[in-house]
């Protein structure tokens, strides 16, 4: 089974950036992959996601339209996720993950099988 990675994380204030990243032990190339967000208290939401092969389609949460960007590249097996202009509700323990399907990502993300430890995304006022 594939293991994730993600790492990035770190405080920032209000207005700031960070990029955060997403390593995969396998090659990602045939994968779909999406960025995920967990806040305090919170059930997992989507964020974004982007198609495999050449990530020519990518999909975000309106929440974060104009804001994230998210890429790849795969002779890495890597995954980001650019986020600008960040607000203390962005505050989460940012998730990444794989499927073979762009929908799973969005539709059943909930229902993939493992997850990584996640990267924390602390934004201060």
């Amino acid at each position: 089974q594939v293991q994730l990675v993600e790492s990035g994380g770190g405080s920032v204030q209000t207005g700031g950036s960070l990029t955060l990243s997403c390593v995969a032990s396998d090659a990602i190339y045939n994968y779909a992959a999406g960025w995920f967000r967990q806040l305090p208290g919170k059930e997992r939401e989507f964020v974004s996601s982007i198609s495999r092969y050449t990530g020519g389609s990518t999909v975000y949460a309106d929440s974060v339209k104009g804001r994230f960007t998210i890429s790849r590249v795969n002779s890495t097996n890597t995954v980001y996720l650019q986020m600008n202009n960040l607000k203390p509700e962005h505050t989460a323990l940012s998730y990444c993950n794989e499927d073979l399907k762009l929908h799973n990502m969005i539709e059943e993300f909930r229902n993939l099988p493992s997850w990584g430890l996640g990267t924390q995304v602390p934004v201060s006022s």
